[in-house]
């Protein structure tokens, strides 16, 4: 099997900075023991404007079957159906895998005690894997690494040259080409090269979903093919699948949530935060629109984009609230929500108080009007910018609730995060990210056309230069008001789709928004 890893440099930056990348020096050529065989490590070229570094796995037959039995437990199909005679020492696959992960074990940890500055800088590479099992083709091949940033070339290979009539085989010669960091492409490679063979070497146990979620950590979880990769990485076995992709939903909310997975699931108990651990800022935003709900008085509440019920959770906890709706688009998100708030076991009365609804807030719904307050808690942020005077009117023009709740990121402090790059949102899904200005001048546009006063709080610790990390705005429907607010706002929402050209069916948000829209 073989692999090669290329990048481009110059004086400021050479190539050779690979080796200290791969801990392999340029100038020597290594061999490692595996339990399949022997890996070599050679650099072909190695210069200040271009560096390759080639891993050759010389994979022993005999060691291979004698490891995996040949067999039952174990065994891959290939390697059960013909032990000796496969394609096992020339095709890419979860051998190579392992090969990466022992041979460059500290590049894909992320490590390089020599340079630490390296492992964060992205640079140009290119990866070149001339022979790759790819069951599902070259169409497959370049849905795995396209959304990753790479450029694809997968190039089929024919079953002989001789016979075109013959067609292709299952084989791609495959070229990678992008500006990534190498801990990112190693880890890519880790959990794809499997996939795309889908007969891995060895049995898959339960720690093999601990491997996914940290090779995958960073990608896995927003990948339109994760449920694929996740089945056939962990050999379609189904329990450790759902396990996987339950705990990669987690991972995505918890992302959406500038927050912690385990805290997304209760593994910590908020209150016994001590002055050594901060206040996570989910929690900072949940407990300040719990104050807002109770000064308004509300008693009869909507969660609008409620994600996995945190919040409802938190109304449930105090008996004021007496009717508690969460309403989300994603159908997993209820269902996650359901089992965290354990519906199935609440005691009768309990259960009575709270309800969960499928529904866009693209669209108005009879289901939401009458109600004392509503939440829209890190929602708006996650739609196209022409899409938001439809939710408008869904919920100040129709819905018309007494009280609304909307909290967003403030751009402004983004500098304050030291892990964010500059001029990066938050969550890769969010459409925008609002100043302190504009979402006041949005608020009150909203509360003016719909018949709200709006007043303005901050969540999280408020800088006197930036102001704070989330911005709140809490609006109440003035009594004079009444229906007109609405009537009249349903037309200016027409004519504002009118003139981007959104039609009623063209209103509702795109996939990816609905599901980014639940956290």
């Amino acid at each position: 099997m073989f692999l090669t890893i290329s990048t481009s440099g110059d004086a400021q930056s050479p190539a050779t900075d690979l080796g200290f990348l791969l801990h392999k020096h340029p100038d020597k050529a290594q061999r490692f023991s595996t339990s399949h065989g022997t890996a070599h490590v050679l650099y072909p070229e190695a210069g200040v404007e271009r560096c390759t570094a080639a891993l050759l796995l010389e994979v022993d037959p005999v060691a291979l079957v004698r490891r995996a039995k040949g067999r039952g437990r174990g065994g891959a199909p290939d390697s059960a159906l013909a032990q000796y005679v496969n394609d096992r020492p020339y095709a890419a696959s979860s051998l190579l895998a392992v090969a990466i992960g022992s041979v460059f074990s500290s590049a894909i940890k992320g490590q390089c005690a020599a340079r630490p500055e390296l492992p964060e800088r992205a640079r140009p590479l290119r990866v070149e894997i001339p022979a790759l099992p790819a069951r599902g083709g070259a169409a497959l091949v370049e849905r795995l690494f396209a959304p990753l940033g790479w450029t694809v070339t997968a190039r089929p290979v024919a079953l002989d040259e001789r016979f075109p009539e013959w067609g292709d085989s299952r084989y791609v010669a495959l070229m990678l080409e992008g500006e990534l960091r190498l801990v990112e492409a190693l880890r890519q490679l880790y959990v794809l090269l499997p996939v795309l063979d889908d007969a891995k070497h060895y049995w898959v146990a339960p720690d093999e979903v601990e491997k996914l979620l940290r090779f995958g950590e960073g990608w896995l979880e927003n990948h339109p093919e994760q449920r694929l990769i996740t089945s056939r990485y962990l050999s379609r076995r189904w329990g450790l699948t759902r396990d996987a992709l339950d705990r990669l939903a987690l991972a995505r909310l918890a992302e959406a949530d500038d927050t912690e997975a385990d805290e997304l699931d209760n593994a910590v108990d908020e209150t016994a935060d001590t002055e050594e651990r901060p206040v996570p800022l989910a929690v900072q935003r949940r407990a300040a629109i719990l104050d807002a709900l109770r000064r308004s008085g509300a008693s009869r509440v909507l969660d609008l984009g409620c994600g996995q019920g945190q919040l409802v959770g938190e109304l449930l906890k105090d008996a004021r609230f007496t009717e508690i709706v969460g309403v989300d688009v994603s159908i997993r998100a209820l269902k996650e929500a359901s089992r965290r708030l354990r519906l199935d076991r609440m005691p009768e009365r309990q259960a009575a108080r709270v309800a969960l609804l499928q529904g866009s807030l693209a669209y108005t719904d009879r289901r939401l009007a009458g109600y004392d307050a509503a939440v829209l808690s890190e929602v708006v942020e996650h739609l196209d910018l022409p899409r938001l005077p439809a939710l408008e009117y869904a919920v100040f023009g129709a819905a018309r609730p007494a009280t609304v709740v909307v909290t967003t990121p403030n751009v402004e402090y983004n500098v304050r995060w030291e892990t964010l790059p500059a001029g990066h949102v938050r969550h890769a899904d969010h459409r925008f990210e609002w100043t302190r200005k504009e979402f006041r001048a949005w608020a009150e546009r909203v509360a003016r056309r719909h018949g709200y006063t709006v007043e303005f709080l901050p969540v999280g610790p408020d800088d006197p230069e930036v102001g704070p990390p989330t911005q709140m705005a809490v609006f109440h429907r003035r009594d004079d008001a009444g229906e007109d607010a609405g009537k009249k706002t349903h037309s200016d929402v027409n004519d504002v789709n009118d003139v981007n050209g959104v039609s009623d069916k063209q209103r509702g948000t795109d996939e990816s928004a609905k599901e980014a829209r639940t956290a």
